[in-house]
């Protein structure tokens, strides 16, 4: 894969709390797509699940929350407007439809507790967990390495596509990742569904993460809802199918907001 750096809004430097970069990537000849790449400083900045109820635009949320920064979060049942998979706040369970068994046991998190930050399967984590859980998946990087491998699906979501409104597995889409490694925090958005931006497969997505210094990182909720904020502005360019813009982006029901220290 070839990454090309083109205007990108502020240099990574250690000292910054924060940088915010727009890639260019082509994963394959004829395959191009804008990545926009949110770095936070795990000293200066820690993350946490939010439940937007009702459903809201992030940038929208961000605005009148008083938050900076916001990636998108998990998956959600759109007839019904309620959160896919396990969901925790502070410690308490919150309402959401599960996947389907036995995908529920399976999918990986986002699981905060203080400062700590795990991306693992749901059989890797308590089932009363402390902190917050969001539950997404696949994982894409464990260890620094790609987790994802050809025509192997271990998180079943090609087998359960059934909750979704396609096999997420298969294809280019807009898609939304958080990495994490020792000092950083890294949400990433890649934009999609035009002649210009192809979008990534899911396993692009994690050459991306692993390009990026993330250690683990996990999939995020993708398509329309990918969505990533950014000092109050949304960065990317959330797309309905067949190309067609969603303005402000696509309400939605949970996010992950980055907290100043």
């Amino acid at each position: 894969m070839r990454a090309v750096t083109t205007g990108q809004v502020s240099a990574p430097a250690p000292a910054q709390a924060f940088t915010h970069e727009t890639l260019r990537v082509s994963p394959a000849p004829g395959a191009s797509t804008t990545v926009h790449v949110l770095r936070l400083q795990r000293s200066r900045y820690r993350v946490r699940v939010a439940r937007l109820d009702p459903l809201a635009r992030l940038a929208d949320w961000c605005a009148a929350n008083g938050t900076e920064h916001a990636l998108i979060g998990g998956f959600y049942v759109r007839a019904r407007s309620v959160p896919l998979g396990d969901l925790w706040i502070d410690g308490r369970a919150l309402p959401s439809e599960p996947f389907d068994a036995p995908w529920d046991r399976l999918r990986s998190c986002v699981h905060i507790e203080g400062d700590d930050v795990a991306l693992r399967p749901r059989t890797e984590l308590p089932a009363a967990v402390a902190g917050d859980l969001l539950q997404a998946g696949p994982l894409l990087v464990r260890g620094g390495r790609s987790a994802i491998r050809a025509g192997v699906d271990p998180e079943g979501f090609s087998a359960g596509a059934r909750q979704f409104d396609s096999d997420i597995t298969a294809g280019r889409y807009p898609r939304a990742a958080l990495g994490v490694n020792g000092g950083e925090l890294i949400a990433a958005v890649c934009d999609g569904r035009t002649d210009d931006d192809s979008g990534l497969e899911l396993g692009e997505l994690a050459d991306v993460m692993v390009s990026l210094g993330a250690t683990d990182a996990i999939n995020l909720d993708g398509g329309g809802s990918a969505s990533l904020v950014v000092s109050g502005r949304l960065v990317n360019t959330p797309r309905e199918e067949h190309g067609v813009p969603l303005v402000g982006g696509r309400p939605v029901p949970t996010a992950l907001r980055f907290e100043a220290r």
